[in-house]
């Protein structure tokens, strides 16, 4: 069974897609399960600093799976793809889940549902 991890992305932390739920509580909840090795916060995965933080993290990093609960997963793929290369990150190990919109408990059921495939 390969390493997995699990970033959570808050558009900045004032985005009113992410005010219904409690990020911190998600992130716990997936944590309490043990359904990754891992659970990282980023404010802005988008921005440049993101662009840095996931070559940081990926780079020489042994993640066999790389789940991020933030906006949509196709927008993500592609604002994402510049670090995936930079860290040798295999994109298709790489899986989007859209958490706007989503109270603490859906956005953890979505988190889950992705994680179990």
């Amino acid at each position: 069974m390969g390493r997995k991890g699990l970033i959570l992305c808050v558009c900045q932390g004032n985005c009113p897609s992410f005010q219904k739920m409690n990020i911190f509580e998600v992130g716990n909840a997936i944590r309490r399960e043990k359904l990754v090795d891992y659970i990282a916060i980023h404010p802005q995965l988008c921005a440049t600093d993101g662009d840095g933080f996931l070559t940081a993290l990926l780079e020489g990093n042994s993640t066999d799976e790389l789940y991020v609960g933030a906006c949509d997963p196709v927008m993500q793929q592609k604002m994402f793809r510049d670090a995936f290369e930079a860290s040798g990150f295999d994109k298709a190990h790489f899986h989007g889940v859209e958490i706007r919109n989503m109270d603490t408990n859906q956005a953890v059921e979505a988190i889950k549902k992705a994680i179990s495939g």
